[in-house]
């Protein structure tokens, strides 16, 4: 198998899952928790789609494509959420978030795609 044509995309979802579980596990320990209910919630959504993308990716499935373009969208509302937030773990959460759905994206997008 060659999936050197993915690896960019994945380093972005692995790094993006990285970003969301230490975010979500930063959340907790603020103050008032609940204000990051939402956030949390994202986090780990992102975490696991981002985990399922880059695996699918690693074994070049037939199911990549579709499932880039659902990873890119679920990063981006993690982004939007995060970025609600002043918290610095929450927008280094959103940084990496965008550059996943951004390599999401490019990749269901490129020649190489499918």
């Amino acid at each position: 198998m060659n999936t050197s044509r993915y690896q960019q995309c994945i380093e972005a979802c692995q790094a993006c899952a990285r970003a969301c579980d230490e975010c979500a596990s930063a959340c907790l320990s603020e103050e008032d928790v609940g204000m990051f209910a939402g956030c949390i919630r994202l986090d780990l959504d992102c975490a696991a789609v981002c985990r399922v993308a880059s695996s699918l990716m690693a074994r070049e499935s037939s199911f990549v494509t579709e499932f880039c373009e659902l990873c890119a969208g679920v990063c981006a509302a993690c982004a939007a959420e995060c970025s609600n937030h002043e918290a610095e773990h929450c927008q280094r959460c959103a940084q990496a978030c965008n550059r996943c759905a951004q390599a999401c994206r490019d990749m269901a997008a490129g020649p190489a795609a499918g």
